[in-house]
């Protein structure tokens, strides 16, 4: 399976702009700039991006850890919060807080499907990856 995503950025870092498209289409031509990412201004960000995945990623991923020990989960709620240092440029965390209502699970269980969950999303395993790169230059 591959899905695709692109961006497109003109100008200067600080005083330019650029837009964020999906094949899906859910995000088509979405503006992101510096001020929404580094002085919290209105609009989206890669992070967010990065902490929407993250936290869609690893509560279906627990939906299916839940369910390989017997459980169906009525609801899991979860959020996700990036630290990106500005210092560095570098995302230095992401904390994920889950809330479940899952029939005749106690909290050992929940916690148990919910760290393995937490290893095995590929989103989780994607913030380890290999990252690859092709770039041309037009003239």
């Amino acid at each position: 399976m591959e899905n695709f995503a692109s961006a497109q950025w003109k100008g200067s870092l600080k005083e330019g702009g650029g837009t964020l498209s999906t094949r899906s289409g859910v995000l088509k031509d979405t503006p992101y700039d510096f001020r929404r990412r580094f002085e919290g201004a209105e609009g989206t960000n890669p992070e967010e991006m990065i902490g929407a995945a993250h936290a869609g990623c690893f509560t279906m991923a627990l939906s299916l850890v839940l369910g390989e020990a017997g459980y169906t989960a009525d609801s899991l709620d979860t959020k996700a919060k990036v630290t990106l240092d500005p210092d560095t440029l570098s995302v230095t965390a992401v904390h994920l807080t889950t809330v479940g209502r899952v029939p005749g699970a106690d909290q050992a269980a929940f916690e148990e499907a919910a760290n393995g969950a937490k290893e095995n999303c590929p989103i989780s395993k994607l913030l380890k990856a290999e990252i690859t790169l092709e770039a041309t230059l037009e003239g």
